[in-house]
């Protein structure tokens, strides 16, 4: 089901709540939002629809990835950017590092980790920041 997009600064100020199994439906609703949205945007986390749970969704390379509990484990070649975001007028400048080591859980909750680089990196770094409240 596609939400409408969250624009509530307290909600999106606010770190996510770890996901569990029972939030398959969130992701559902999360990746349907984005795909809707696909023309001008190439990531969501759950408190974009209003869910505070820790759940990212983006566009990796052409076909669509879902996230739960991401974590940058490591970081390199840092790199300012400007970034927008569906949540919030205007562009921010933000840091953001060209390669980025991660662990997630996929849709049967198996760990993964994988290196991600360039736009993909980026995306996913703006992602996470929204499950850690961070606005940018």
């Amino acid at each position: 089901m596609v939400h409408e997009i969250c624009k509530d600064v307290i909600l999106l100020s606010r770190k996510a709540e770890p996901a569990t199994a029972e939030d398959l439906p969130i992701a559902k609703d999360l990746l349907d939002t984005l795909i809707h949205h696909k023309d001008g945007c190439a990531g969501m986390a759950a408190n974009m629809i209003g869910v505070n749970k820790r759940i990212i969704a983006f566009d990796n390379a052409g076909s669509y990835l879902l996230m739960f509990n991401p974590e940058i484990l490591r970081k390199t070649d840092p790199y300012n950017a400007e970034e927008g975001c569906l949540s919030l007028i205007g562009t921010r400048p933000a840091r953001r590092w060209k390669t980025i080591r991660v662990r997630w859980q996929n849709e049967k909750f198996q760990q993964r980790i994988q290196v991600f680089t360039g736009w993909t990196a980026q995306i996913i770094q703006h992602e996470i920041d929204h499950c850690e409240g961070i606005i940018i």
